[in-house]
């Protein structure tokens, strides 16, 4: 637990974010502050604050756009993340990723566990990694437990594609990229994803470029 006198310059730091218009700016990979674990909230900011850095955090978020962000991402060591997806996609990819909408959601001081043995790979991007993308082999259900912003207790399953959209974000609270949990030799670009790898499921990048998937 951090002394008053951290949390008030933690305070004052948010305070600067906040003042400027706009989506906060999102840092990239090999920025320090990604690589560190993220301090557990107990109170650093005042609820009013707190609303504040978390409606940021959201039009942040939206402007990127992505489905979620963590505290982190901006510069800021707390565990708090805020997750969004309204799945825009065609049946085919619902169907094959599991991914369905999902409304906004605070995370705060989140934890994961793996229900069950199952694992599924896809590939995944980051707005911290901006311009590439990987095969990310994941729990295919994890167990989420974290508190919401009134500090109400939260522990719910997921599956599918919210699942990895949990871990993700759950991962950057602990100085993890995406990247730390990927395949090689799947890297591609924004550019290669669109001229090759906008299959629904990543089997045929994997027999093209040369590696493994869960159960293969």
């Amino acid at each position: 637990m951090g002394t008053p006198s951290d949390h008030g310059r933690l305070a004052e730091h948010v305070e600067e974010l906040l003042a400027v218009d706009g989506p906060l700016p999102i840092l990239e990979a090999g920025h320090p502050v990604l690589r560190r674990v993220a301090e557990p909230f107990d109170g650093q900011l005042a609820p009013a604050l707190l609303a504040r850095f978390v409606e940021a955090l959201r039009r942040t978020m939206h402007a990127a756009p992505g489905v979620g962000l963590a505290a982190p991402q901006v510069g800021v060591g707390l565990r708090i993340a805020v997750i969004e997806d309204p799945a825009p996609v065609p049946e085919e990819v619902r169907a094959a990723r599991g991914r369905v909408p999902q409304p906004f959601r605070v995370l705060v001081n989140p934890s994961y566990e793996p229900v069950g043995d199952g694992r599924a790979a896809f590939f995944e991007g980051c707005l911290s990694v901006p311009g590439w993308q990987a095969v990310v082999a994941r729990h295919a259900e994890v167990r989420l437990r974290a508190l919401d912003p009134e500090g109400q207790a939260v522990d719910e399953v997921f599956s599918g594609w919210p699942a990895r959209i949990v871990q993700h974000e759950t991962d950057h609270l602990d100085g993890v990229l995406y990247l730390d949990r990927a395949e090689p030799r799947s890297l591609a670009s924004s550019r290669a994803m669109t001229q090759w790898w906008g299959q629904a499921t990543p089997e045929r990048a994997a027999e093209e470029l040369g590696f493994g998937l869960p159960g293969a």
